[in-house]
Order: structure tokens, then C-alpha cells, then sequence
């Protein structure tokens, strides 16, 4: 990392957790072991430190897990062109409506190709986009997030070698959508900045970003900081990639580990039995559509299964007094992390089971 873009990483920390709300980061300053290791890979190869990984540092493992699927999906060398794969990211973000996600990885794609075709996958237009390859990512991208009625299926637009790293942004997106959604403002800017502003930031990330492509090594460089994990089967997808497949493995362990230590198994049962009829869609205008399943649960158990059926069926729906409810008998940040993370990354694997191994 040069110099130059060692300035421009540190005078870019300030604007990157003024964005994160509800928890607080660990600071540059004040960051040791795995959250400092994190923090540097971060700014050396995605030029900035990125606020939907700073915004897991209560939860240093956890944050670990969000580093290792960003990097050997999106940013790492691959088969896969780096538009193609922000086309995906986009298009997922557009589908699960963060706004946050769609405004940084449109403004990187147009950075990378230039043209109407960013704006057009923002907005949600897929179907529009003019060049063949990103048009067919953002489509299936879109597609994919729905369950298939059986015997059908979205257009695949790639080999099964490139298979992983597609299906990898997509999951990716479908768990850092709903912690972005979550924990981030809805634009990539603190909440007292004028939105005028938004176009000058999307052009400077966009620029910051594709200057630390150069700084990129080569894939799996991030898989040591965690261990060696078994390979669930909700990701056969990534099968012909071992370094994908690992990443998702130990990322999913991870997230595992933590959440055993904070959610009730009742919550767990919960979610995991709301998730096996889902068909990918978002549940209600309103949060009222919690309340049934919740019946279900202990009295003293309800905040946890409120928050973690929130992340994972409309994470735009979450608010301070979701997350205020929960830190009545769970204060610690580190908890709440560990608990969306797990619900989130549990919607996620549930999209990605759907993808063509």
C-alpha cells in the first residue's frame, strides 16, 4: 500500500464510521489481534475501511467471517470480470432494498464500464441493461432470489466453474443487504450530511476503489484467519471452488460459533422452521406480520425472535425500538452483532441453497 493510499484510507476512517448507527465500531486506533489484521486487509483492498465490515467489529470473529466472504467473492482474482460480479451485487441489493449497497456498487460499476447500465441496474431495470454479459448477471442475479417452482429456473448465464463465484456475490449480498440495512445509514454518508453531497461520494469511492485493485493479492490470501471448517450442504454451490467454498465453510462456522453463545435455541428453531417455506419474498408492508410467529415463543425470548426474523424476511423495517426491546436483558453490542449476523447469513444460505450446483 503506497503512502499516498495509506493518507487517503486514514482521512476516509471518520466518514466511514459516522455511518455505522446502533452499535460502536472498534476505532483504527484502538484495534488489536484479528480486528486490526481485518481492518488493514480492508483498507489495502478495498481502499477504504469499508463500513459494512467496521460495522461487525464488536464482534471481532464475526467480523472476520463478513471479510473472508466480501474478499474471495468480490474482490479476489477470479474467472469472473469484477463489472460481472458488481452487476450481481447491485442488482441483489435493488431486489432486497438497500439503498446503501445499491448507491455504492452501481457507483463502482459505472467506475469500472461506464455508461447508462449502473443506473439502469439500480433502478431495478434489468431487463434494460444494454451490454449482453451484465444484462444476463443482473437478471439471473434477480431471478435467483426468488425460489424456482420445481422443473424451473432462471437463465444461468455462467459455466459451472464460474458458478461459485456468481452465486457467491449473490449470497454475499443477500447477508450483508439486511446487516447494511440494518446498522448503516441508507446512503453512503453520515445521516447530518446533505443528500446533494451523495453524487461528489459516489464518485470518490468509486475512484478508491478501483485504485486498490492493484493492491489485490491473490485468492484465499484471507481464508487463515479463520480455521478449517466442514462445508454445510446448503453450500454445494460452491463446490468447484475450493477457496469460495472454504470461505463460505468458515465464515458459516463462525457465525455459528458466535451465535450459540447468545441465541436462545427456541429463536433458532424459530427462524430456521420460518425459512423452510420461504419463497424469497419480503413479508408485509408493516412489521405486523411478525407478531403470529412469535406466539410461539417464550415471552422473554420474543425481542430476539422479533430482531432475528426482522433481519432476515425485511431487514427495512428495523428501527431503534427493534433493537432497543433486545438490549433490555442484552446490552452488549458484540450480542446484537452476533444475533443479526446469524439471522441474516441464515436467509442468505437459504437463497444460495436455491442456486444450480
Amino acid at each position: 500500500m503506497t503512502a499516498v493510499a495509506r493518507i487517503s484510507a486514514r482521512a476516509m476512517r471518520g466518514l466511514a464510521l459516522a455511518q455505522i448507527r446502533l452499535v460502536t465500531p472498534v476505532r483504527p486506533g484502538d484495534a488489536d489481534g484479528r480486528t486490526a489484521q481485518v481492518y488493514r486487509q480492508v483498507e489495502r483492498e478495498f481502499g477504504v475501511l469499508a463500513p459494512p465490515v467496521a460495522l461487525h467489529s464488536p464482534a471481532p470473529e464475526v467480523m472476520t467471517a463478513a471479510w473472508l466472504m466480501l474478499r474471495e467473492t468480490l474482490i479476489a482474482p477470479g474467472l469472473v470480470d469484477r463489472a460481472v460480479r458488481e452487476a450481481v451485487a447491485a442488482a441483489v441489493s435493488a431486489v432486497n432494498m438497500c439503498p446503501y449497497c445499491v448507491s455504492v456498487h452501481s457507483a463502482t460499476l459505472h467506475g469500472l464500464v461506464g455508461g447508462q447500465d449502473a443506473r439502469t441496474i439500480a433502478a431495478g431495470r434489468v431487463a434494460e441493461v444494454a451490454r449482453t454479459r451484465l444484462r444476463e448477471a443482473a437478471v439471473w442475479a434477480t431471478a435467483a432470489a426468488l425460489r424456482p417452482r420445481a422443473g424451473e429456473g432462471p437463465h444461468v448465464p455462467f459455466t459451472a466453474q464460474e458458478a461459485p463465484e456468481y452465486a457467491g456475490v449473490a449470497v454475499l449480498f443477500h447477508y450483508l443487504n439486511r446487516m447494511v440495512n440494518t446498522f448503516l445509514e441508507d446512503a453512503p454518508m453520515p445521516a447530518s450530511a446533505p443528500r446533494a453531497g451523495l453524487g461528489m461520494v459516489q464518485r470518490v469511492l468509486s475512484h478508491v476503489i478501483r485504485g486498490a485493485g492493484r493492491r489485490i493479492g491473490e485468492a484465499g490470501a484471507s481464508l487463515d484467519l479463520l480455521p478449517q471448517a466442514p462445508v454445510p450442504a446448503d453450500l454445494a454451490w460452491a463446490r468447484p471452488n475450493r477457496t469460495i467454498e472454504q470461505a463460505f465453510a468458515r465464515a458459516a462456522g463462525a457465525v455459528d460459533r458466535a451465535a450459540r453463545e447468545v441465541v436462545a435455541p427456541s429463536v433458532m428453531d424459530l427462524l430456521v422452521m420460518e425459512l423452510k417455506d420461504w419463497d424469497g419474498l419480503p413479508r408485509g408492508l408493516s412489521r405486523s406480520w411478525v407478531e403470529a410467529p412469535l406466539a410461539a415463543l417464550p415471552s422473554a425470548d420474543r425481542p430476539a425472535g422479533r430482531l432475528a426474523l426482522l433481519v432476515a424476511f425485511a431487514s427495512h423495517q428495523i428501527d431503534a425500538t427493534v433493537v432497543d426491546a433486545y438490549r433490555k436483558d442484552r446490552p452488549d453490542d458484540a450480542d446484537l452483532v452476533a444475533l443479526a449476523s446469524w439471522a441474516a447469513l441464515s436467509a442468505a444460505r437459504r437463497t444460495g441453497s436455491w442456486s444450480p450446483v
